[in-house]
């Protein structure tokens, strides 16, 4: 299973590649479960349903925007390419990663 939810990150990532930066207070959130469920990784699409990741945006995009606490991100990695999700999943996907430091206030997009 890591190996697949590994290939999922990575994918997430290199989808946002060019629209990431790490330290923005703008973020789009993508369900883990679902995304797995649209690449065919069924095998994890159950257990990770509902499971976030976090993406940092270098400007907003359309789409209601939420200001959120960035207290929320408590416990949360951020990976090579920038994307961060909960920790417990960075380490079951066995990739490398610092702490994520969210901004005190956030503004989360929902596109």
């Amino acid at each position: 299973m890591s190996n697949d939810l590994s290939e999922l990150l990575k994918n997430i990532g290199a989808e946002f590649k060019e629209a990431i930066s790490r330290t923005s207070e703008f973020i789009l959130e993508v369900d883990i479960g679902k995304r797995a469920k649209k690449l065919g990784y069924s095998d994890i699409a159950e257990t990770f349903r509902d499971v976030e990741v976090v993406v940092p945006l270098k400007e907003p995009v359309q789409g209601l925007k939420v200001r959120i606490d960035g207290r929320t991100f408590v416990n949360y990695a951020q990976l090579v390419s920038g994307i961060a999700v909960p920790t417990y999943v960075a380490r079951e996907a066995g990739l490398p990663y610092d702490t994520f430091v969210a901004n005190d206030s956030m503004i989360r997009i929902f596109a």
